[in-house]
């Protein structure tokens, strides 16, 4: 107990700021597809990261909600550094020799009908074995659910994008994955009388 006071009160010490939850900001959206007679993981899933360029970083993924000052890019920023955490979401599957695997992925804008100004964006993934034109269907009417379960009443839902990519692997292992990849963020610094 003592030494957990005596950390508290050299944090309090030190100078520091209080910063909001971090928004994502600019992102741009890639997808590829890797075979392999190795595995999956270090193999198949890897060798898509590298042909939707995006293998030389650490990847997170986030769930489905977009800020309102999300902006999509029209291609992957070059100054990107090697190792650095790439956080995105992601559709991916994998699958065997033979046996087909499809990503999805699907993202729309809300608008309030009130003022017309955007409030944010939904994203929903499909990761299986559908044809593309099934997965197409099924991103569609998981968007749609999203947006009739509490939005419907005061909102608009535009600027739809949907994506689909499939791989029937010849090799043992293949995967399939599109992403939607954040390059920047917002730090928010809160009011004192906020935190």
């Amino acid at each position: 107990m003592l030494v957990q006071k005596t950390l508290m009160n050299e944090v309090t010490n030190l100078n520091s700021i209080i910063i909001g939850n971090r928004i994502p900001k600019d992102f741009f959206v890639t997808s590829g597809v890797g075979e392999s007679d190795i595995t999956i993981h270090a193999g198949s899933y890897h060798l898509a990261l590298r042909n939707a360029g995006i293998e030389p970083y650490n990847i997170m993924t986030y769930s489905s909600t977009l800020p309102s000052v999300a902006n999509k890019l029209d291609s992957k920023p070059k100054n990107l550094v090697h190792g650095s955490v790439m956080e995105t979401i992601m559709a991916c599957a994998s699958s065997e020799k033979g046996k087909r695997a499809t990503a999805g992925l699907i993202f729309g804008w809300i608008y309030s009908k009130i003022n017309g100004n955007k409030t944010g964006g939904f994203v929903c993934e499909y990761n299986g074995n559908l044809s593309e034109e099934e997965a197409c269907e099924s991103l569609k009417a998981s968007l749609n659910e999203l947006y009739v379960n509490g939005y419907e009443e005061d909102y608009e839902l535009r600027d739809v994008e949907l994506l689909t990519k499939s791989i029937i692997p010849k090799k043992n292992f293949g995967t399939v994955l599109i992403a939607l990849c954040f390059v920047n963020h917002l730090y928010p610094i809160p009011d004192i009388g906020d935190s």
